[in-house]
């Protein structure tokens, strides 16, 4: 069984950090990209980053260049999203999602996702 799970939310303030994990179960992590989406409240679902399988490539939403990054461990089947000088416009439920292929330029097809975490930033 596939398991996204994700964690490292919470409240910060503008200006803050935060650090998202998702440990991954249930299906070979290496093979696969991985992305992090997400959600701000009443609005749609909008991609934030995608990893290659290998971890070599990284794409990132243009809002969010120079403030966020994506790494992976594929030793440990984990995928992370480093947060840095956060706005109130971040506030959203962040999901890892499971890429159908080995590489992802972009917003591509998901076949499984995690429950989500909050992040609220707000002072």
């Amino acid at each position: 069984e596939v398991q996204l799970v994700e964690s490292g939310g919470g409240l910060v303030q503008p200006g803050g950090s935060l650090r998202l994990t998702c440990a991954a179960s249930g299906f070979t992590f290496d093979d696969y990209a991985m992305s992090w989406v997400r959600q701000a409240p009443g609005k749609g679902l909008e991609w934030v980053s995608s990893k290659s399988y290998n971890g070599e490539s990284t794409y990132i939403a243009e809002s969010m260049k120079g403030r966020f990054t994506a790494s992976r461990d594929n030793a440990k089947n984990t995928l992370y999203l480093q947060m840095d000088s956060l706005k109130s416009e971040d506030t959203a439920v962040y999901y890892c999602a499971k890429v159908t292929t080995a590489q992802a330029m972009g917003p591509m097809p998901y076949d499984y996702w995690g429950q989500g975490t909050q992040v609220t930033v707000s002072s």
